[in-house]
């Protein structure tokens, strides 16, 4: 494929590299001439391993060449990766004037261009800045509507510094944000025989995406950084604390705990974050993340609450409020704290959960629920018919298998409020809520 490429900096170079050596035909387009000149030599004007003899190869085999003429390199080519830097203002927020003018020169050039084109950004970009800035410019420079005359896609790279070209050989996923399949698929092409999953998605999901991977890395970073002074103070070694940390691949280093969703609670979670942080305390450290998580758990619920008023109905139903389901646990559950603010509120509540039910007879929990909560074990009723019967709205508090017929079996007229996600049962109901999603 010919493929221009513009901006020569660290992805745009090794992104030209990489490409020809797959034997796609790469035109780099810069104002600098100075990286066009050494790029035309087949040298490199970042300093990268491996990159050096990519490029001299792409030379040698006639696969690469640079210039600062955008119309040239668009009219030769059939794809433009568009690599240009998206720096943080003084206020943090995202300067896209770069971004904006590449787009009104390409737009130019393929205003004068018969053969449609194929945009794909490579630059961070929050989401919707290609679907309110984007494309916006380059339909009022081209005179073209998006989706006929071009296509515009968002390829996020996950490239890290140093081991840059082995990163993008042995990607963990490529992602393409399109409007349009076929040309999603084009984009896919590019990195045709690369492992990991090959994913289309819209452009504001590709958008995000990569916001969400350097924002958790970071989170990574200082959360071992928190751990490491804690550990250092304990006169413990806290590279092996996390290396045993490290070998839990099932709940540790996995998908579990990363769905968005409701708060917290339980037995173990908010007892020991409370029990760390005071710790650190006594140590006279600072561990603001950590400090942070039950400041942030708590705005979750008072979230939820004024949601659940919002809906300017009295009539509330709530499935299940065990911290999570499977159990009859109701220690620092936190729509035990939703319910009783209700309550205070005023509201008329049903409560539905059979694990709590069945505790309430005979569990362990009976006497907690007896003797402490008994303004909340008078609220329950024995069915999930009962619940649904005449509530104004219906709240899925965990994911007992027993919930999914909610949103099959309510009322038009009755709002489900989902903390859970329950399953695919948001589809075609104008009367779902879901509580992140």
């Amino acid at each position: 494929m010919k493929i221009s490429i513009f901006g020569l900096g660290y992805v745009g170079v090794v992104s030209a590299g990489c490409l020809t050596s797959c034997g796609h035909e790469v035109v780099g387009v810069d104002v600098n001439e100075v990286k066009v000149d050494l790029m035309n030599k087949g040298q490199s004007p970042i300093v990268e391993k491996d990159l050096p003899e990519l490029l001299a190869r792409a030379k040698e085999k006639a696969l690469l060449k640079a210039t600062i003429k955008v119309r040239e390199a668009v009219h030769a080519t059939d794809m433009s990766l568009i690599c240009v830097g998206t720096p943080s203002r003084a206020n943090g927020s995202l300067n896209t004037n770069y971004i904006e003018r590449v787009c009104e020169q390409i737009g130019s050039a393929i205003k004068e261009k018969e053969a449609g084109h194929v945009l794909v950004f490579r630059s961070t970009m929050l989401p919707g800045t290609n679907k309110e800035i984007i494309i916006p410019r380059l339909e009022k420079a081209s005179g073209k509507i998006e989706g006929e005359g071009f296509h515009v896609a968002f390829n996020p790279e996950f490239l890290r510094e140093a081991t840059a070209v082995y990163d993008f050989n042995n990607p963990p996923k490529t992602v393409v944000g399109c409007n349009n399949e076929e040309a999603a698929d084009k984009v896919l092409a590019l990195y045709e025989g690369l492992p990991g999953p090959m994913i289309k998605t819209t452009l504001e999901v590709a958008e995000m995406v990569k916001y969400v991977d350097n924002n958790f890395h970071a989170l990574k970073i200082t959360f071992a950084n928190e751990v490491g002074h804690i550990c250092k103070n304990l006169g413990l070694d806290s590279h092996a604390v996390i290396d045993i940390f490290l070998q839990d691949t099932k709940l540790n280093i996995s998908s579990y705990y990363l769905k968005p969703g409701f708060a917290f609670g339980g037995s173990c979670l908010p007892k020991d974050l409370r029990a760390m942080t005071y710790l650190a305390k006594m140590l006279d450290l600072e561990t603001p993340l950590l400090n942070s998580l039950i400041l942030s758990n708590n705005l979750q619920i008072l979230m939820t609450i004024k949601k659940i008023i919002s809906f300017n109905k009295r009539r509330i139903g709530i499935a299940g409020f065990s911290f999570k389901a499977g159990t009859d646990d109701l220690r620092e559950s936190p729509l035990v704290e939703v319910i009783e603010t209700l309550i205070g509120k005023g509201y008329d509540l049903k409560l539905y959960d059979k694990n709590v039910s069945l505790a309430r007879l005979v569990g362990a929990n009976k006497e907690y629920i007896n003797d402490r909560i008994p303004h909340i074990s008078s609220l329950m009723v024995d069915s999930l018919d009962d619940l649904l019967s005449d509530r104004e709205v219906i709240i899925i508090g965990n994911k007992d298998e027993e919930f999914k017929r909610i949103l099959k079996d309510c009322r038009d007229d009755q709002i489900v409020y989902d903390l859970v996600r329950m399953g695919e049962c948001d589809e075609g109901k104008d009367n779902y809520q879901g509580i992140c999603w």
